[in-house]
């Protein structure tokens, strides 16, 4: 089901549009009716323009209604159909996005599906490798998560001593460079940009197919292997992705709880792909400010921009 933002908007546009049409059909044809028989009660006289203005007048509801109603409506059709605003609040994607980063996701890039159901409507691309997807968190569904799709349906995923190898399904689209174990090679780029609590981190330049994108490791932090989702019938740090599943990673791959930990995501869950940054804050850090640490001290408007 959807979160609980969705549902409301849903809510009310159903609710001020059935107060429209309620006024068209019965409430302004009984306010007319009113006048009609004002006037003749007036006889050979003319019903005063304030009079007449007054009984034609909406209730306060039917005003408020009107004026909402198409503005709502516009808004629930394009954040359920089209594109959705989203705010990171975590690090777990960096370098690709940033905490205050705000992007959209693009609903149409995965199926279409209904606001409040999330029931398939329109069945439209599957998600890739390499797609930076948001989707309903499995354990929760009500809360969204973004993560990089790694694995399709039918992969093998093995993650071991952070280095990930993928052995791609072979499938009726995808006869050649399948079936056999690949790693995915990672060129540095630099360390220390990054700092994870008081480690520095390592950027690598990772490729999934035709995406290339960054990524983070933290060489100090080991990998907790005993809380890695456990499979039946494979390794600890091996994933074989079901059949309408998709395994998922962060960028920030030491600190990121992903699909290791909690296993994989439904098709279902797939709201969209997230595509553009449109706006991006900095916050300040500093512990002994005076400034709440949730205003936004600065504005990066070099991170503005697709994602990748």
């Amino acid at each position: 089901m959807a979160g609980y933002f969705a549902i409301f908007l849903v809510l009310l546009t159903l609710a001020s549009g059935l107060v429209w049409l309620l006024d068209a059909l019965v409430l302004a044809p009984k306010r007319q009716q009113k006048l009609a028989l004002a006037q003749s009660a007036a006889g050979g006289g003319s019903l005063p323009e304030e009079a007449g203005a007054e009984l034609l007048k909406e209730p306060q509801l039917v005003e408020t209604a009107k004026s909402i109603f198409p503005v709502i409506a516009l808004i629930t059709i394009f954040r359920s159909f089209i594109y959705e605003p989203f705010q990171i609040p975590s690090g777990s994607m960096m370098p690709t996005l940033l905490v205050g980063d705000f992007i959209l996701v693009e609903k149409f890039s995965y199926d279409v599906k209904d606001p409040v159901w999330r029931k398939t409507l329109y069945s439209n691309n599957k998600p890739q490798r390499g797609d930076v997807a948001v989707f309903k968190y499995p354990e929760q569904p009500t809360v969204d998560y973004i993560k990089r799709v790694i694995g399709v349906p039918g992969d093998r995923i093995i993650y071991r001593n952070k280095q990930l190898f993928i052995e791609k399904a072979c499938t009726d689209a995808q006869q050649t460079d399948c079936g056999k174990l690949e790693m995915i090679e990672l060129n540095l780029k630099n360390e220390g940009e990054y700092y994870q609590e008081q480690y520095p981190q390592r950027r690598y330049t990772e490729k999934l197919g035709d995406v290339e994108h960054d990524i983070l490791q933290t060489p100090a932090r080991r990998e907790h292997t005993e809380f890695f989702f456990k499979q039946r019938g494979t390794a600890i740090d091996e994933f074989v992705v079901p059949e309408g599943h998709y395994f998922v990673l962060g960028d920030n791959r030491d600190n990121s709880r992903d699909g290791r930990f909690w296993g994989f995501v439904p098709e279902d869950n797939m709201v969209g792909k997230a595509v553009f940054i449109w706006m991006s804050f900095e916050f300040n850090t500093d512990p002994n400010s005076w400034l709440p640490g949730w205003v936004p001290t600065g504005v990066r408007f070099e991170r503005l921009g697709s994602i990748r």
